[in-house]
């Protein structure tokens, strides 16, 4: 198991989850982590990725890394989603393989299952019907990472664990309106629409410096003698995306469910998993060990022999499905969410509902039972999971 001297690698630590989890570690007494940015490590190269598990040696890795993206980016960049998510996927846990990592988790996402899956769906419903079309290429990324651990698990006695979270979000979230999710993009475009009915281009141009929009900075809009055509150039870019004077445009009917988990809480059941659940908790075999599956004595992985081909896995029987749904077990609309967002902005304008744009899957609630009997529960409640979001995208334009 690991202790407080084990070196921890975390992929993606500048994430939305992968900096949960660093400081939910930190916190823990865990301090010999780490981590490297896109720019120092891409995990797309593989050259690179052996190059960095060879210098560092890590014991145990987490891998929250990854191509994310809302409804209209996974429709326009399909291809980048598999394989920019699959290169990743393969890179890290190949090489962790190949350098002994005592521990991986896997981090994927709810949409691995289908789009008619029962509802709250069960990680046995995994691969029983069609995905949902839209962001299929991502979904079927995710599966294959899972299947990677659990297959891993099998043949050679590893411990990677796959957790799945539903819709996440929180401190460090993308609000970058051409690829961002649900809740920071309608968050952003209301707080939006109530500085241009206000006159706050001051404060319009500081939101644009940070996070510019298909190119479109605040630059020139908040001088004194700021022209029109600066700040029609503005509002042009912005009604793309549904903005307007007192006035957001959503895509959908706003009748799909969705459940969302605050990302502190997401790194606090994936760091407790890391340090307190194993493959053997997971498929419920106490006897599970390496010794199983041709893992030789001294530590050191046999590639040539597994026990498991022909030996273990028949007795064992079919295992599948040893991946954790991560979430609350809650659900609320796309409308009730935008009235969440609209109360904690202070928006006293419209909220309007594109019925001609995608809803997406319409119900993703997940079946958290495993997680529960796992030892984990959430703490932070949706209502005050928006207020805190909004509190802490105002203080990241301070």
């Amino acid at each position: 198991m690991l202790n407080k001297d084990s070196k921890i690698y975390v992929a993606g630590h500048h994430g939305l989850v992968g900096s949960a989890i660093w400081n939910n570690l930190l916190q823990r007494g865990y301090t010999n982590l780490i981590g490297r940015s896109h720019k120092e490590l891409d995990l797309t190269d593989q050259v690179a990725v052996k190059k960095f598990f060879d210098e560092e040696h890590p014991d145990a890795v987490v891998l929250a890394a990854a191509f994310v993206g809302g409804i209209m980016a996974n429709s326009l960049y399909r291809a980048d989603f598999i394989m920019m998510n699959m290169k990743i996927q393969c890179n890290v846990i190949s090489e962790a393989y190949a350098h002994g990592v005592k521990k991986l988790l896997f981090l994927g996402s709810t949409c691995i299952y289908p789009k008619n899956a029962p509802q709250p769906m069960k990680e046995d419903c995994l691969l029983t019907s069609p995905l949902e079309y839209t962001n299929e290429e991502y979904a079927i990324a995710k599966i294959a990472g899972l299947k990677m651990c659990e297959s891993y698990n099998l043949q050679y006695g590893t411990n990677y664990i796959a957790v799945m979270p539903t819709n996440l979000y929180g401190p460090n979230d993308n609000f970058h309106l051409e690829n961002s999710h649900v809740m920071p993009a309608m968050m952003r475009k209301i707080y939006l629409a109530k500085l241009i009915h206000d006159g706050e281009w001051d404060k319009i141009a500081i939101d644009l410096n940070k996070r510019p929009v298909e190119g479109v900075t605040g630059e020139g809009l908040s001088t004194v003698n700021c022209q029109p055509s600066t700040k029609q150039k503005v509002l042009d870019v912005l009604a793309k995306y549904g903005i307007y004077n007192n006035k957001v445009v959503l895509w959908g009917t706003g009748t799909p469910l969705r459940e969302f988990l605050w990302s502190e809480d997401m790194a606090d059941a994936s760091v407790h998993i890391l340090l307190n659940v194993n493959f053997s908790d997971i498929i419920g075999i106490e006897k599970y060990s390496s010794v199983h599956f041709g893992a030789s004595t001294d530590g050191a992985v046999d590639r040539n022999h597994s026990a498991g081909r022909g030996g273990a896995i028949p007795k064992l029987g079919e295992i599948r499905n040893c991946h954790i749904n991560v979430g609350t077990g809650k659900e609320l609309t796309i409308r009730e969410l935008s009235e969440l967002v609209v109360k904690a902005v202070g928006f006293e304008g419209v909220v309007e509902f594109d019925a001609s744009k995608p809803d997406g899957t319409m119900r993703k609630l997940i079946d958290v039972s495993k997680l529960h009997s796992l030892g984990w529960t959430h703490k932070v409640e949706i209502e005050d999971g928006v207020q805190k979001l909004f509190e802490w995208y105002q203080n990241s334009l301070s």
